[in-house]
């Protein structure tokens, strides 16, 4: 972590009390230093809060700058990442602040857990699911039956005991990953990130894990940041929608409202929708922009029917909701 590449704001000290967002993040910006002094803009002024029991999607192509914007929240970006902004937890906590004492001891798994894009890179080769579900129960609760804790733990995110005795390499991708969900369910953080919690599974597991996530959110008083690129599963479970395009939230809008009526304002978002087989099931034409080569104007601008002259030279704020001049 270093110098800040654009403005955020400071830290607030506070309290937590049952009106105050499980976590609040405000000018969220991150960027790599990249070989001849050059930067790539990853993450540019992210903002949004989530509530108690609130569930908040966030969506967008490969590349946009989702996975990157978790993994700050927990401290977990390489050495030649820069953060700027706040992400503030209920009692003023800041997670890009923070060293990584605090975020190891007091952070992780406690009070925000993480289900991981690529989860059997987080598994240790040589021990069993079992070992990996008692050991986290023993760290992180005071149970004092972690067997019944772990299978119980299995059993939430639709995990088969018969594979508990399996180690990760007998395991499926799909397995892997309703491992890596039972693991950020064992302590029953106020805050859990899950970076695309559903890959590798069948319909009735994404449906499956999706309710349970739900569950796990709304009727235990936690929160849920969820990464995904299926929006049949971001349906099912979110309360709002954020729309991520070429590192910036483009929109971000009631889950109701964006599925239904009057449906996405910008006009990314409204393709990413029309190419679903249920919809028009016509494709965005063309690519996204490189993060290290984003156009001066709207990023979308490119790609978009509606651009004019002002969408291609200024960058549209995020105003009431969506960054777009002709929303």
């Amino acid at each position: 972590m270093g110098a800040a590449p654009c403005p955020g704001a400071a830290p607030e000290p506070g309290s937590a009390d049952p009106d105050t967002p499980v976590l609040r993040v405000r000018g969220l910006c991150v960027r790599f230093r990249t070989g001849g002094g050059r930067h790539v803009e990853a993450v540019t002024g992210a903002e949004f809060a989530l509530a108690v029991g609130e569930c908040l999607v966030l969506v967008g192509e490969s590349g946009c700058g989702k996975s990157v914007l978790a993994s700050a929240l927990l401290g977990l970006l390489p050495g030649n990442a820069e953060t700027a902004g706040s992400a503030l937890l209920p009692d003023g906590l800041d997670l890009l602040a923070a060293d990584e004492e605090t975020l190891a001891r007091t952070v992780r798994g406690r009070r925000v857990a993480l289900v991981p894009q690529s989860p059997a890179a987080h598994l240790t080769p040589v021990r069993t699911v079992r070992s990996h579900l008692e050991e986290t129960v023993r760290e992180l609760t005071r149970s004092r039956r972690p067997r019944a804790a772990a299978e119980a733990a299995a059993a939430r995110a639709a995990f088969p005991a018969s594979h508990l005795d399996h180690h990760p390499h007998q395991l499926s991708g799909g397995l892997a990953q309703r491992a890596a969900t039972a693991l950020a369910l064992i302590g029953d953080a106020p805050l859990l990130l899950a970076d695309e919690p559903t890959t590798g599974l069948d319909r009735d597991l994404v449906e499956r894990t999706a309710d349970e996530l739900r569950a796990h959110t709304r009727e235990s008083g936690r929160a849920l940041l969820m990464i995904t690129h299926d929006l049949a599963a971001a349906r099912r479970i979110a309360d709002t929608v954020a729309v991520m395009y070429a590192g910036r939230i483009v929109e971000l809008a009631p889950a109701e409202t964006f599925f239904g009526e009057p449906g996405p304002r910008h006009p990314y978002a409204r393709g990413l929708l029309d190419a679903l087989p249920e919809r028009a099931f016509t494709p965005i034409p063309g690519s996204p922009p490189e993060l290290g080569d984003l156009p001066p104007g709207c990023a979308f601008a490119p790609r978009c029917a509606l651009a004019d002259a002002t969408c291609r030279t200024v960058r549209p704020p995020l105003t009431e909701g969506v960054a777009c001049h002709r929303a």
